[in-house]
């Protein structure tokens, strides 16, 4: 199946690039990667998706072949962004799919504008990212102090911590690569926002379908958190990937792609029906 690579600039705002395969017509879907990755994140993900999803892997402000505004790196502002690429694209409603960093910035999306959310898959993630003693400290030890160039050995220990297994070579220095377009302020900003912003008290207002997806290796995402998320959004469910880490997405793309189709095949069953 082609992915077209596209860019498109968002009213009153910036150009994003994103990456779309699938029936125009089909069920849309977004997907939200982590930080410092771009539409590349689901690049193993995306030719296992049935046609019948219109998949679109947004490259998020500040992050590869996307503008990066001096400001607005807060989860609200890639949430508007979010819309506004909705808008850009004649999409009313969506699916969103995303990956930590993704991940909040798809819950904020459902919380701030929630006609606009079909349903959530949310993949290594938590309630609270700015929570953890160890979070607080690698932000405050390793992310505050980047400055520019990023060093090369900083990016790939950094993506290398999220996986529990290997990848192919040629994917993990594809994923390097894209953190290395990302200059040092996004870093410390994009981090400083989902770090910052703890809106799991809103949580409770999240009223679509959610699946979340763990890997129990995760170094950043415990079990606890999951069992949090739960409670938070009620009528989520969890699916567990046993030898799995932070990038489960990247460890287990077939598995992956299957479970996003499953659901949103499932979303789009109810709609019809309701």
């Amino acid at each position: 199946m082609k992915t077209t690579l596209r860019k498109i600039r968002l009213p009153g705002r910036l150009r994003v690039e994103f990456a779309e395969q699938g029936e125009r017509g089909g069920m849309p879907v977004i997907a939200l990667h982590g930080v410092t990755d771009s539409w590349r994140s689901f690049e193993p993900v995306l030719p296992h998706l049935p046609p019948d999803l219109h998949v679109l892997a947004l490259t998020q402000r500040g992050h590869g072949g996307s503008d990066k505004p001096a400001a607005g790196y807060l989860p609200a502002d890639f949430a508007a962004d979010v819309v506004a690429f909705m808008d850009a694209t004649a999409i009313e409603r969506a699916v969103l799919v995303g990956h930590s960093m993704g991940s909040i910035h798809a819950m904020r999306c459902a919380i701030d504008h929630p006609s606009r959310v079909s349903a959530l898959m949310l993949a290594g993630t938590m309630p609270w990212f700015g929570r953890p003693p160890e979070m607080i400290q690698f932000h405050r030890e390793q992310i505050a102090p980047l400055v520019d160039p990023v060093p090369e050995a900083f990016a790939r220990d950094f993506q290398q911590s999220t996986l529990a297994r290997p990848i192919p070579a040629s994917w993990l220095d594809g994923f390097v690569a894209e953190s290395l377009k990302v200059p040092a302020r996004v870093w410390r900003d994009a981090f400083a926002g989902f770090i910052g912003d703890d809106f799991s008290a809103r949580l409770s207002e999240i009223d679509v379908p959610t699946l979340i997806a763990w890997g129990r290796q995760d170094v950043f995402c415990c079990a606890a958190g999951q069992q949090a998320m739960l409670r938070l959004i009620r009528g989520s469910r969890l699916v567990e990937y046993t030898d799995a880490g932070h990038a489960l997405h990247w460890e287990e793309p077939e598995r992956f792609a299957r479970e996003l189709a499953t659901f949103v095949h499932s979303v789009a069953a109810t709609s019809a029906t309701a």
